[in-house]
């Protein structure tokens, strides 16, 4: 990036970053996520008021493969609190943007069995919706404890060391 200057608009040195609104922290629990794409999000004005307060839900939203374009399912972007009558339908599917090749490549990964498409977390990146999708395999109770066991683990070799640093 190039050094400050007093004739550079500020927000031109925020351009490349990305303010996250939501995540699908369950997904991350229920799924080995392979492969992660970023797509585009076809949305109306006030689903993009609504997402820029943050009014957006993962929880039991996927994303299917239709006639050769991707689309999200069950996602909810609460109505926009200022908005008329013409204001959006909660849940409705919402077309998302990739590359036709990344959609045939994902379509086709998705076939095999037991894996799945998964959204896992919508941002703002330039004033734009974006969508980070993941294909994921389906974890078995097993691989889920095992991970938590991981978690605790690591949590508790933190919690070591930081009482360490406090003694010293």
């Amino acid at each position: 990036m190039p050094p400050f200057t007093p004739t550079m608009h500020p927000n031109r040195l925020m351009a490349d970053a990305h303010k996250i609104v939501t995540s699908n922290r369950k997904a991350s629990h229920e799924y080995h996520i392979d492969d992660r794409v970023e797509a585009g999000m076809v949305l109306k004005g006030t689903e993009v008021k609504s997402v820029r307060q943050g009014k957006v839900n993962l929880q039991e939203a996927y994303c299917q493969v239709e006639g050769g374009e991707m689309w999200l399912y069950q996602c909810h972007i609460a109505p926009y609190s200022h908005g008329n009558i013409a204001n959006h339908d909660p849940v409705r599917r919402r077309k998302l943007l990739l590359h036709k090749r990344e959609i045939e490549r994902l379509e086709k990964a998705a076939a095999q069995k037991g894996y799945t498409i998964v959204p896992l977390k919508v941002y703002l990146q330039r004033g734009r919706v974006k969508l980070e999708i993941g294909l994921g395999k389906g974890k078995k109770l097993y691989d889920k404890r095992a991970d938590i066991a991981a978690k605790d683990v690591k949590r508790k070799l933190s919690r070591a060391d930081v009482q360490r640093a406090r003694e010293e």
